[in-house]
This record gives structure tokens, C-alpha cells and sequence, in this order.
């Protein structure tokens, strides 16, 4: 494809490995980077998956599935035959946050208090010796948002997350972090739902559950820190 000079150190840059943990969010999000700061223009093709997968870090099923997530939401169209490959949209959609106005600055700021709460809430909840009635409560609210439908899926998403913040003992807590996540729904609602982030979410919820209810609080600390990782690569994608 033809490329400014100044393309291929741009490209290195922004499509360098990802962090493990994350491989599937974290590569939309570099793709998102390459298109919208104009690495690649629309109608110009991506690097074949193979290259992709080896400059990323992460395997070709990786690389594929975020090509078709970012295919879905409008970004990409993938042609066959002789001078197939997959191409950036013409034109491209219309960047999903605008109507936001919301600053880099902004999206860190309430990523970052999300952390905080989130992290020490789920580390919190696994030093309590709970009942047997909210240990239940906790795994039906696990087994809830993983049979959510995508109309539901942030709402009881968001009752997971409440859950462990109640779980945690602290009724400050829960008021903090559900005028939080109340400001990361807001930013939520403006990306499209990926079904290979949904799957991926539920099993970090799952992890996160059951460190909680295992007593493991650096294992629960940890889960949550890779699960909030994961949304903001993709909000930062999408949003920035």
C-alpha cells in the first residue's frame, strides 16, 4: 500500500505487543490507534493476520477476531479473491465518542478512580468471612450476567460489580463505586458490545468470584486488575 515516509516508524509504534492478560482488547485497541490517528488511511489494507499476530505478540485467532469485531462495528470490510485482504472502511464511521466531548484527561480520570474502588473492593471482599447467603447471592449474580442478553448485559454487569462492593463490608464503598460506575456507563454505552470481550469478561468475572469466595485476596485484586485493564484498552480505543 502506499504509505507516508514517516508511516512505517508510526505503524512500529502503535502495533507493538500487547500486555498479556488482555491480548484480544488490547489488539482492538492498537487497530482503533492506526486508524483513527490516520497510520493507515480508508481504503487501505491492513497487514496480512500473520504479520499482525507476529508484530502483536498474540496468536492469529486473536488477530482474527479483532478484525471481525472492528469488521462488525463498521471500521473494516474484508474483500476475497486476488486482491482480497481487509480494508478500512470508506468512509470510516463516525468517531463513536464525539457527541461526548470527553478529554483523554476525562476517560483516565474515571478509569483510574474505577481502579482504586474496584481493585480494593474485590481484595476487601475476599477478607470477609461471608454468610452462605451472600456467598449464594454473589455466584447467582455471577450466573446472571453470564446468561445476559446484550440488552441486559451492562445492567447486570453493573449488579456483579455492586455485589462485590457490598460483599466488601463497606456501605461507603458501594455509594463510591456506584457513582462511579454510573460515569463508566456512560462511556460504556458509546462503544459497541463485542461478543469476544463478553466471553472474555465472564471469565474474569468468574476468576474474580471465585478468588473472592476462596478467601484469596491478592487473587481477587489481581483478577479485577486485569478485568478494568481490559475495558480500558477498548474505551480508550474507541473513545480517545
Amino acid at each position: 500500500m502506499a504509505a507516508d515516509p514517516e508511516t512505517p516508524l508510526a505503524g512500529e509504534a502503535l502495533l507493538r505487543p500487547v500486555r498479556p492478560g488482555n491480548a484480544f482488547e488490547e489488539t482492538v485497541g492498537r487497530l482503533l490507534q492506526t486508524i483513527r490517528l490516520g497510520v493507515l488511511q480508508p481504503g487501505e489494507s491492513l497487514p496480512p493476520e500473520r504479520e499482525l499476530a507476529a508484530r502483536l505478540g498474540v496468536s492469529r485467532d486473536t488477530v482474527r477476531e479483532a478484525i471481525k469485531s472492528l469488521s462488525d462495528a463498521g471500521y473494516l470490510v474484508s474483500r476475497r479473491g486476488r486482491y482480497g485482504g481487509t480494508f478500512l472502511a470508506e468512509p470510516l464511521p463516525a468517531h463513536t465518542g464525539d457527541h461526548l466531548r470527553v478529554t483523554r484527561a476525562e476517560i483516565d480520570d474515571v478509569l483510574r478512580l474505577r481502579e482504586i474502588l474496584e481493585v480494593g473492593a474485590a481484595r476487601m471482599a475476599a477478607s470477609q468471612t461471608l454468610t452462605s447467603a451472600e456467598r449464594e447471592m454473589l455466584w447467582a449474580r455471577l450466573t446472571d450476567v453470564r446468561g445476559a442478553s446484550g440488552d441486559d448485559y451492562r445492567r447486570l454487569d453493573s449488579r456483579l460489580h455492586l455485589a462485590i462492593a457490598e460483599a466488601a463490608g463497606s456501605p461507603s464503598l458501594v455509594t463510591l463505586l456506584a457513582e462511579n460506575r454510573m460515569r463508566v456507563n456512560g462511556l460504556l454505552d458509546q462503544i459497541p458490545l463485542l461478543s469476544r470481550n463478553i466471553a472474555h469478561s465472564d471469565e474474569q468475572h468468574e476468576a474474580i468470584v471465585i478468588a473472592i469466595l476462596a478467601g484469596d485476596c491478592e487473587g481477587a485484586a489481581a483478577a479485577m486488575l486485569a478485568h478494568v485493564a481490559g475495558s480500558a484498552s477498548l474505551l480508550h480505543g474507541f473513545l480517545d
